[in-house]
This record gives C-alpha cells, sequence and structure tokens, in this order.
C-alpha cells in the first residue's frame, strides 16, 4: 500500500465528520478490501452522508437509506470528495 500524503488525507472517508455528506471517488486496490466494500454497499459514485463517529474511529455513514459502520482501517482506504 503506498503511504497517503498529508493533502490525501483531507480526501479520505476517515477524515469525514458528523453530518458530512460526500461522493465515494476510489476504493482500495486490495482486492479483498475492494470487495468487502462492494459487499458493504460502497462502490465509486456513491453517495453517503456521515451520521456518526464512534470511539476508536468507526465511521457510520448513510447511504442507500442504510446505516453502514466502517472501521477505522477500511475507512483510510476509501477515497472520497466531500461537498
Amino acid at each position: 500500500m503506498k503511504k497517503k500524503t498529508a493533502g490525501q488525507l483531507d480526501n479520505l472517508l476517515s477524515a469525514a465528520r458528523k453530518s458530512w455528506s460526500g461522493e465515494v471517488r476510489g476504493l482500495p486496490t486490495n482486492p479483498e478490501l475492494r470487495s468487502q466494500c462492494i459487499r458493504i454497499g460502497l462502490s465509486v459514485g456513491e453517495r453517503f452522508t456521515c451520521i456518526e463517529r464512534l470511539p476508536g474511529g468507526t465511521i457510520v455513514v448513510q447511504a442507500h437509506r442504510q446505516e453502514i459502520a466502517i472501521g477505522k482501517n477500511l475507512a483510510k482506504e476509501i477515497d472520497v470528495e466531500f461537498d
């Protein structure tokens, strides 16, 4: 995995705060993590809203009228563009 630069960290799902909305721009390159994202309903172009940040870095997003909890490590691999 390539290390993210400081500017890129702002465009990761892990940077999301409560009530922030955005769009998924890129999924992890690791095939297992990529398929995990697809299984939970996240794909490129998907709109989301961060509804909660839990202790430990877990982020809860709403997409497709469902709430999805995403662990810190996976959230660091998902590129997004915030509104």
